[in-house]
């Protein structure tokens, strides 16, 4: 193991975490195609705050680069480029298959690829490898091999980091995959599992958040039962958690580049075989509308406390997609906001943990500086449980008559007008 010089491929919340863990140990040679990312990463800094200033600088071994032409002296390649949907639902593998082609272009016999980024089973042999096969001109199996180990990172955790989450791996042929687990073995404290072949460890990873999604949306119908019924949700949940094996799952928006995103994937796949998945996609369809449901009922409660609703004023607070963390990729939040002004009412978000111009550029939407204390909202809607926004004197930022919905939890109940 002592010559292995390992190229990742995307320096986001998923590469840039992984290179600095093998930077400390071995030579990396860290790719991604945004110049500015790369020269913020040299700078030794990380807009992302999955890697601190002293993690990047402890990475000894790692560089970064633009540059195919450094990739050349690398015999393992990684590659954690994001696998997005497009707008009808379906896998967008152009990310992936762009890696593929920059992979190829470098790759030479003996290489290893190992892809990370999430994807259906059989995406790593049916779609990536062609790829790498016609730009590198070499054979699959017979001058150069693959290995699959999803990513496990959770944005903005600082308990359950990348060496502390048990890592599945795989490889294309059974001494690939001893090589691609004894490389994982190097970093990953937590261990790793070694999977019987690259197709079970794709779905292993694809079925892990369609399984989470599901009891999301299980609590979230629970949700819009229980508002029908004039009763509590999180004090049932509350009072059913008492129970040693009830699974701790809380009703909201489910947004993010994983949870809402896998379970496409795989229904995708499922389709293309002949199935029509039938529990997946009533999850997906019924936390798809938890955003406009929130939005519907903020503006019910406002029409019952005298509110006149076209021109109203009504504050957002939140729009990454989950609490104390800057990722924004694929907030329902969104989902709220537009239902608001599509009743007419005057939408401002504040979100501390946001970037302005990346709002600006991904939603269309202007996040406002500050808060105002001057009582001029008809409405607030807690959307994301920033510890901020935990902290927040109420009191002070609503009037008399505001109406107070809390999607998160974070309020206390006798400070809220509906939660979900």
């Amino acid at each position: 193991m002592n010559d292995i010089r390992i190229a990742i491929i995307g320096l986001g919340y998923v590469g840039l975490p992984l290179a600095v863990e093998f930077g400390r140990k071995l030579p990396v040679v860290g790719f991604d195609i945004n110049l500015q990312r790369i020269n913020e990463l040299r700078s030794g800094k990380d807009h992302t705050l999955e890697t601190s200033p002293d993690d990047l600088a402890a990475a000894h071994h790692l560089t970064y680069t633009t540059n195919i032409e450094d990739l050349k002296t690398c015999n393992y390649f990684i590659v954690t480029v994001p696998t997005p949907i497009d707008k009808y639902k379906r896998p967008d593998l152009t990310p992936l298959i762009k890696a593929s082609e920059t992979v190829g272009k470098a790759l030479k016999v003996g290489d290893i690829v190992i892809y990370e980024s999430t994807v259906y089973p059989g995406a790593t042999e049916e779609e990536c490898v062609p790829v790498l096969e016609k730009f590198s001109g070499l054979k699959y199996n017979t001058d150069f091999y693959c290995g699959y180990s999803p990513e496990r990172i959770n944005p903005g955790d600082k308990v359950h980091t990348v060496t502390k989450i048990l890592k599945v791996t795989s490889g294309s042929t059974p001494e690939v995959a001893k090589k691609v687990d004894d490389l994982y073995k190097q970093i990953i404290v937590a261990g790793t599992h070694l999977a019987s072949s690259i197709k079970v460890a794709e779905a292993a990873k694809v079925i892990e958040n369609s399984q989470r999604d599901i009891n999301i949306a299980f609590v979230n119908e629970l949700a819009l039962i229980f508002n029908k019924l004039d009763i509590d949700t999180h004090e049932v949940l509350k009072a059913a958690g008492t129970k040693w094996n009830f699974l701790p799952f809380s009703p909201g928006l489910v947004g993010g580049h994983c949870i809402g995103v896998d379970p496409y994937y795989l229904t995708h796949k499922a389709q293309e075989v002949g199935y029509n998945p039938e529990i997946i996609l009533a999850g997906r369809r019924l936390n798809d509308n938890m955003g406009f449901y929130a939005a519907s009922r903020t503006i019910k409660l406002m029409i019952q406390k005298g509110h006149t609703i076209a021109g109203s004023k009504v504050l957002v607070l939140g729009i990454t997609f989950k609490e104390n963390c800057p990722d924004i990729r694929n907030s329902r939040v969104i989902d709220v906001i537009a239902e608001l002004q599509d009743f007419g009412c005057e939408v401002e978000v504040f979100d501390p943990w946001a970037d302005a111009k990346e709002v600006k550029h991904e939603y269309g939407v202007d996040l406002i500086n500050e808060l105002s204390f001057n009582h001029q909202y008809a409405g607030i809607v807690f959307a994301v449980a920033h510890n901020e926004f935990r902290e927040l004197d109420l009191a002070s930022l609503k009037g008399p008559n505001t109406v107070i919905f809390d999607i998160k939890g974070v309020v206390s109940k006798d400070m809220v007008d509906g939660r979900l």
